[in-house]
């Protein structure tokens, strides 16, 4: 999840006459329909003892295509819609999902075990697309050495960020190009309504926010936070990051601290829920069907929040103690449902690049 952005559609368009011709109209080899091919993002991992599970149990091998950030996945996938790279595909978000079901990206499959997805994660329900898979909250993450050596108390709420005692201190990513800047800016709209989020913004621009293109420039070298952020004399304390940066920085230190260097502002949190389907047109739709059971078993939602630093949205799935110890979830975080993203979205993104990038 750390990862992902998205670009506008036109990009993929280069990378389209490689992937359209990898499909043949011939008779597909005895191999294929014994492997599954799951199409997604960079950020996509899962341990190999837990993938060797599956194909021992289903008789499928699983084949991975990474197909860069989560939005140019998303637009490759529809571009390449009428002869798709693979059978399922993970990774789609609730920011961008009107864009993949208005599209006919996926076709309908109810996997198995899908009565057991905590009910505030299901979308599409009349119609069974997607397969709610993992959930997180985009909120702004803070420097704690920072803020204890300013005596200054972290911001806590979207308000307190336009306040003078944070002016040049908070960077965030690029809404157009971004899917923590998107979601950001879905917080705020969501907070301060479809009027009140510009006069929002026009506040955080005069308070210095700083806009940069992407997750990774914005946390490894402005934040200064972050491992990275440190070795790169990052000099912003606040950044746009996920709920679950802080475990991260725990998990990956060596050697780990007792706390963790970093802290979120719960009250600028943004629910994320990424989803998977079946392809329209899928070559494997047995074992694509079969890899979206998996992808809600109980197995895989447990062995997921380490690997890609999100939750489970199973009933009953374990939470890793360094989850709960270091990067809760949000208890009230905002929320916008998928309908009315895909009405505004494009509208807000573009209001919103003449407010705080131009």
């Amino acid at each position: 999840m750390h990862t992902k952005t998205f670009v506008a559609a036109a990009v993929g368009l280069g990378l389209v006459t490689l992937s359209a011709c990898g499909s043949s109209g011939g008779q597909k080899s005895a191999a294929d329909s014994k492997t599954v091919t799951l199409v997604s993002h960079d950020s996509w991992k899962a341990s190999q003892s837990v993938i060797t599970e599956f194909e021992k149990s289903s008789g499928y091998k699983v084949k991975v295509l990474m197909d860069g950030d989560a939005g140019q996945a998303v637009n490759k996938a529809i571009l390449t819609k009428d002869h798709p790279q693979g059978d399922v595909f993970f990774g789609v978000d609730n920011t961008l999902l009107s864009r993949a079901l208005d599209n006919g990206l996926f076709q309908p499959y109810e996997a198995k075990g899908s009565d057991q997805i905590q009910p505030q994660y299901r979308a599409d329900e009349a119609k069974h697309r997607v397969t709610p898979i993992d959930t997180g909250d985009i909120c702004v993450n803070y420097d704690k050495k920072y803020f204890a050596d300013h005596k200054l108390a972290p911001p806590a709420t979207f308000d307190d960020l336009v306040e003078p005692q944070y002016k040049n201190l908070l960077v965030t990513e690029d809404a157009a190009a971004s899917s923590p800047g998107l979601g950001f800016l879905l917080g705020t709209a969501a907070k301060y309504g479809d009027t009140g989020w510009q006069a929002y913004w026009k506040k955080l621009k005069a308070n210095g926010v700083k806009v940069v293109s992407g997750w990774e420039q914005a946390y490894d070298q402005e934040f200064s936070g972050s491992a990275g952020g440190k070795k790169a004399n990052g000099d912003r304390p606040l950044v746009v990051s996920y709920a679950s940066s802080p475990p991260a920085e725990v998990i990956y230190a060596k050697p780990q601290p007792k706390t963790a260097p970093t802290g979120v502002a719960e009250g600028t949190c943004f629910r994320q829920v990424e989803y998977a389907g079946l392809l329209a047109g899928a070559e494997n739709t047995e074992g694509g069907k079969a890899f979206l059971d998996f992808l809600i078993g109980k197995r895989f939602q447990e062995d997921m929040p380490l690997n890609m630093f999100v939750y489970p949205v199973r009933q009953g799935a374990r939470v890793p103690a360094e989850f709960t110890q270091y990067g809760p979830q949000a208890k009230n975080p905002e929320t916008m449902a998928p309908e009315k993203i895909a009405a505004n979205r494009d509208q807000w993104v573009k209001s919103w690049t003449s407010l705080a990038v131009k």
